[in-house]
């Protein structure tokens, strides 16, 4: 099952585990779209990988299934202007 992290670990947007909005790589580095497209080209900075959407999760499960609540923030060269959306 999906972690589901709650932010963007660029510019520490929230994502909600229940929206579109969010990017992820096959390690479930999690990204917005803005930071996901303008900073890095679809192209996660951690492993190289392609940037997909997430998948949303249903909310009527959130409350048996819940989303991570550990953000994870790291720092790359791209992030340290701030957000761009």
């Amino acid at each position: 099952m999906l972690a589901l992290r709650p932010n963007c670990e660029c510019c520490d947007l929230d994502l909600a585990p229940d929206a579109a909005g969010a990017m992820i790589c096959t390690f479930e580095c999690t990204f917005c779209e803005a930071c996901a497209e303008a900073r890095f080209g679809g192209v996660c900075p951690n492993c190289g990988g392609g940037l997909a959407a997430r998948p949303a999760r249903p909310t009527a499960l959130l409350a048996k299934f819940p989303g991570s609540a550990e953000r994870v923030m790291k720092e790359h060269d791209a992030c340290v202007s701030g957000h761009t959306a």
